[in-house]
């Protein structure tokens, strides 16, 4: 049940990863300034309560996965959740609260959806490594 559960949530993050890499950061890039303030923090409000449970239970399960049986794929498994974390934090959640203190210009919209490429393709990476674990 354990695993089922893994392979869910890894397939829940690879869908939405590219949901937000594919529809919604470019959307941004189509929003006036105003409108893009209002609804920005609207969708990371809304969007928070998703993915917040998802990464968190991914961690927990690929962690889990590790200690009951250390191998490559795990590891390697563990290792790309860790860089998505790394890349949610350190980039894309800064990019974030720059567009929520209203330096939302074309450059910052851009980092983002430029930025998220990185994102997308390591919590695809996550997916399917876990297809082989």
């Amino acid at each position: 049940m354990l695993e089922l559960t893994g392979h869910l949530l890894d397939f829940g993050m690879v869908v939405l990863l590219w949901l937000v890499q594919l529809v919604i950061y470019p959307s941004f890039l189509r929003m006036e300034k105003a409108v893009l303030l209002e609804w920005h923090r609207t969708y990371t409000f809304r969007v928070s309560f998703v993915i917040i449970p998802m990464m968190f239970g991914q961690l927990g399960i690929w962690s889990y996965a590790v200690f009951q049986m250390t191998d490559g794929l795990r590891i390697t498994g563990l290792s790309l959740v860790f860089i998505c974390w790394i890349l949610t934090f350190c980039v894309s959640v800064p990019l974030h609260r720059r567009i929520e203190h209203g330096e939302g210009s074309s450059e910052v919209l851009m980092a983002l959806v430029d930025t998220n490429w990185y994102r997308t393709v390591c919590w695809t990476g996550v997916f399917v490594v876990g297809l082989f674990r």
